[in-house]
């Protein structure tokens, strides 16, 4: 099986390093600031929350800057991540009825593309954490299990919404919607601390929240995660790439005739 896939990569590993190339130069083509904006985009939004809801909430909520930039980064790469993702597919058709290839390779590229994004806004949020007096600590490291889970989550949802968008081209409307919604239920800029325990046990069950919660206790408040935390966060990424899989192998011999 190891074999398989590695003499797959070997075939295709051109192939996919320039599809990456091209995805992420073509987030930015003809801007003026180019690659910057995948670090304003997200301080710009940060400004303008913290602006707002500091009036609210920062008096009971330490580090609030910090707080909501963990939301954001987190909520932002799952955004960029499936929603390119969602679109790989018909995006891609000229190429893929072309040549043969295997149709998941462009899902993977538009997530790699999310990931490079990811990693240097994930170089801000550390300044952040450092400039708001928060010390580092070596638990730190443990935030590659929540990134790891998050990258196989987005790219289980990607697989998912990539078949729907083939035969359903209303799925980006509705999934437009959906991320509206999944903003406000994810506590990005609001403390859960305010609701009732079992109201706060509720918001586990959104695997977005779960992962900015697992970023929180980690850097706001030092302290490492249950093991609930760690087996939903590993669930999620599981069920995800499961369940979007199998839709995506179901349906993926009638891609062609629908893009």
């Amino acid at each position: 099986m190891l074999l398989v896939l590695y003499e797959r990569w070997e075939k295709y590993n051109f192939l996919f390093k320039e599809l990456v190339k091209r995805d992420f130069n073509k987030r930015y083509k003809r801007t003026i600031f180019g690659i910057l904006w995948s670090l304003l985009s997200p301080l710009l939004q940060l400004a303008i929350m913290a602006l707002i809801f500091t009036t609210f909430f920062g008096d009971i909520t330490p580090h609030f800057i910090v707080y909501i930039f963990s939301g954001k980064l987190i909520y932002i790469f799952f955004s960029q991540a499936t929603s390119s993702g969602m679109m790989s597919l018909v995006n891609n058709s000229g190429i893929i009825s072309s040549m043969k290839t295997p149709k998941y390779i462009f899902l993977l590229s538009q997530n790699v593309s999310a990931l490079i994004n990811f990693f240097m806004t994930l170089v801000v949020y550390f300044i952040f954490v450092a400039g708001d007096g928060i010390a580092f600590h070596p638990r730190f490291f443990m935030l590659i299990f929540p990134i790891v889970c998050l990258v196989a989550f987005n790219i289980g949802v990607g697989l998912f919404l990539s078949a729907m968008y083939v035969f359903f081209k209303d799925t980006q409307y509705l999934y437009d919607i959906f991320l509206m919604l999944l903003m406000w239920l994810s506590a990005i800029f609001y403390p859960v601390e305010q609701f009732p325990h079992r109201v706060q046990q509720m918001f586990l069950l959104n695997p977005i929240f779960t992962y900015i919660h697992y970023f929180r206790l980690i850097v706001l408040h030092g302290v490492v995660p249950s093991a609930t935390i760690h087996l939903l966060a590993m669930f999620y990424a599981l069920a995800a790439l499961a369940v979007g899989g199998f839709i995506y192998k179901r349906y993926s011999y009638r891609f062609i005739f629908y893009m």
